[in-house]
């Protein structure tokens, strides 16, 4: 895919606006970073988070989600790799990346880049395409994760706010079912599965087994070369196996397994300097480099979110 300008092809004037509705970009130099992580409780009965973000420099580290990714990019060309290609996003595109994907992103300009994002799980997306009582359907694919669609970013960008600022719970979580409806019966293949990728044929075994090796030992991991023998590998071989099949390699897959270990332990109540310790962190300022490396945030801020999210007046 190519990066193209203003609305990608579907507007000649792109959305100059920062997002939660500040004012236009002046010119084009390099603005700071800003992100703002919020949790709306809830929604069909879990949470769900929403992120507000202006990314003037910063490129996330690649990493996966455990549900799905749907934005919209709000002001400049955002740019990621994404199954094995380099993509791009410009105002007005929705974004989709599906779970379990590895992803980056960042500012394809100087500029950078504005958008809000929001992270449903599969059973969310069943819930706002079902309208009979019973098991929810399979996940929806999306062939392509740039969506050009203007009303749909924009609904999107409707639902947002609405969650985002809470005044209304039963207006921001009807908006949310519509933009998530009318996402899967627009954009969705029913029925089919992604593209299969080029690995060996043992890769996805060798992922699994590393993965939860390095899971079930967090705090103190083996070496490459330690999970290499055992596999009857060499730490090449390993790597190149593991890279395929999961999009990463075992360090940054446990770097992001300790972050997301590390969401849990700071929704209960940890300090970041505590959670840092239990999941196999040297310090705090290790995990925080992280923390935003993924996630976009630091985990203080992350855990004020969570909790102010917690104590907000449920939606219905």
């Amino acid at each position: 895919m190519t990066p193209t300008d203003g609305g990608s092809g579907t507007s000649s004037r792109p959305d100059r606006r920062r997002p939660g509705g500040a004012g236009p970009v002046r010119g084009g130099a390099p603005t700071a970073d800003q992100t703002l992580w919020t949790r709306v409780g809830g929604i069909q009965g879990a949470p769900l988070d929403l992120l507000t973000a202006r990314i003037g420099s910063r490129h996330y580290a690649p990493h996966t989600h455990d549900e799905y990714a749907i934005g919209v990019t709000v002001d400049g060309l955002e740019t990621m790799r994404y199954r094995g290609e380099k993509i791009y996003s410009a105002a007005g595109s929705v974004v989709v990346i599906e779970p379990g994907e590895a992803h980056t992103g960042g500012p394809a300009r100087p500029e950078g880049f504005a958008y809000l994002c929001l992270y449903p799980g599969a059973g969310l997306l069943g819930a706002a395409t079902t309208t009979e009582p019973g098991p929810v359907p399979a996940e929806p694919h999306f062939r392509d994760p740039i969506i050009d669609d203007v009303r749909l970013g924009e609904a999107l960008r409707q639902a947002h706010r609405a969650l985002r600022l809470g005044e209304d719970p039963l207006e921001g979580e009807s908006r949310l079912l519509g933009v998530l409806g009318a996402l899967v019966r627009r954009h969705a293949l029913h029925g089919r599965s992604p593209a299969p990728r080029r690995l060996r044929p043992d890769a996805d075994r060798i992922a699994r087994q590393v993965a939860a090796r390095l899971s079930d030992e967090l705090t103190a991991p083996p070496t490459l070369a330690e999970m290499a023998a055992d596999l009857e590998l060499s730490r090449y071989q390993l790597l190149r196996a593991f890279r395929a099949a999961v999009g990463m390699p075992p360090y940054a897959w446990l770097a992001q397994h300790r972050v997301t270990r590390a969401r849990t332990l700071l929704e209960a109540g940890h300090r970041p300097a505590e959670a840092a310790t239990l999941v196999g962190f040297a310090d705090q300022a290790h995990l925080t480099r992280w923390f935003r490396r993924v996630l976009g945030v630091t985990p203080g801020a992350y855990r004020n979110s969570v909790q102010d999210g917690a104590a907000r007046r449920p939606a219905s």
